[in-house]
């Protein structure tokens, strides 16, 4: 198997197991996945929100709203997430192949 194969399997294999993020918080009753916490929730772990995070947590909105709550909406999520950066890097050095 080549290595390009074993890097998209492995892909792949991450792509379909990026819900445990939200299961394994839910089945050990451990609250909300790791850094995924509104400025409420961080306020009530550590005590206060720090300045970085009260002022820019309005600026990003999530573009796919609402997809913590199931499974297949983290499995979309994380497969967008890797044709975006895949098809970014892959015209990146197109362009860059092009100035050669």
């Amino acid at each position: 198997m080549k290595t390009i194969s074993k890097l998209w399997l492995l892909i792949i294999v991450m792509i379909i197991l990026s819900p445990l993020g939200l299961m394994i918080p839910r089945y050990f009753k451990a609250g909300t996945a790791w850094g995924e916490w509104s400025a409420g929730e961080i306020r009530a772990l550590v005590g206060y929100v720090p300045d970085g995070i009260k002022r820019f947590s309005s600026l990003w909105k999530a573009p796919m709203p609402g997809y913590s709550g199931n499974s297949f909406g983290y499995i979309i999520s994380a497969g967008a997430g890797v044709v975006i950066v895949a098809g970014t890097a892959l015209l990146i050095g197109k362009i860059l192949r092009k100035k050669d």
